[in-house]
């Protein structure tokens, strides 16, 4: 298994770099911007109130911008967590089903590796990876607050990254398990895509239109606390996100030891029904 991880974890190196850079430069430019963001509260304050707050619903709680968490939120994990989801989304759904389409799987699992063991070895990379990119992103607004008077403690900002973290393996459970039950790789990364955009959709826009309040409880987004983990973690949010995910890849595992591996290309649904008969 510790082969498996290390060659997974190789794999996804690139990506590591790329999203791991990339968040890190913008949490640095979210604290180093803060001194100048509220020297200019009164502008800021008055474009906010000229534009409809639905207009700003997809850029986090805009009236609460000129608080800690608030200013977290607007500035980097209310859209944050939807980019970093696509990672997680694209990465899991191509944790085993890449190489079965491209008919690389069935060669691996000749080898003397149990189906768990090469799962939980990629499984775990892909872990380790999210929580990599995630330090990055910490380490990136770490390095901004030195050149600011962002009012809140290094340890203090690990909280949003963990709240963040949950919504991630979510998300990137969802997928892995879509990849196993779906005929390829593609439709199980666009449902997943798919599911993960409408309850963005539906969470924004439930702020300001009431009659969404409802359908809003079923999103997973509607509990993510977001730069608002600063005041402290919700643990009646964050464990239950947690198993959800949890189970998500403990069922892609079911299906993985269960099915029959593709020698190449993408599969079909296999339906009775729709064959036609010779």
């Amino acid at each position: 298994m510790s082969v498996v991880f290390r060659h997974a974890l190789a794999r996804l190196r690139g990506q590591i770099y790329g999203w791991g850079l990339t968040f890190a430069v913008l949490g640095w430019i979210t604290t180093w911007a803060y001194d100048s963001i509220m020297s200019e509260q009164a502008q800021w304050q008055k474009l906010v109130n000229q534009l409809p707050l639905e207009m700003w619903a997809f850029f986090g709680e805009i009236a609460k911008l000129f608080t800690p968490g608030g200013y977290l939120d607007v500035g980097l994990y209310s859209f944050g967590v939807v980019i970093l989801c696509f990672f997680s989304v694209v990465a899991a759904s191509g944790m085993l089903a890449t190489d079965e389409e491209s008919g690389r799987l069935d060669l691996i699992q000749a080898h003397p590796v149990s189906r768990t063991a090469l799962f939980a070895g990629r499984y775990l990379a892909l872990t380790v990876a999210t929580v990599v990119i995630l330090a990055m992103t910490w380490a990136g607004l770490a390095i901004g607050t030195a050149g600011s008077t962002f009012p809140v403690s290094l340890p203090t900002l690990v909280l949003p990254q963990i709240v963040m973290f949950a919504q991630l393996m979510l998300f990137a459970g969802l997928a892995l398990w879509l990849s196993m039950v779906l005929p390829s790789r593609t439709l199980a990364a666009s449902a997943a895509s798919l599911l993960l955009v409408a309850s963005y959709a539906v969470t924004s826009l439930a702020r300001e239109i009431k009659a969404l309040k409802g359908i809003a409880r079923l999103s997973p987004l509607s509990y993510y606390q977001s730069g608002y983990a600063i005041d402290g973690v919700k643990l009646g949010w964050l464990v239950p996100l947690l198993l959800a995910a949890t189970l998500f890849a403990v069922a892609a595992w079911w299906a993985y030891q269960r099915r029959d591996l593709r020698v190449s290309g993408e599969g079909n649904w296999r339906l009775p029904a729709l064959r036609l008969k010779r």
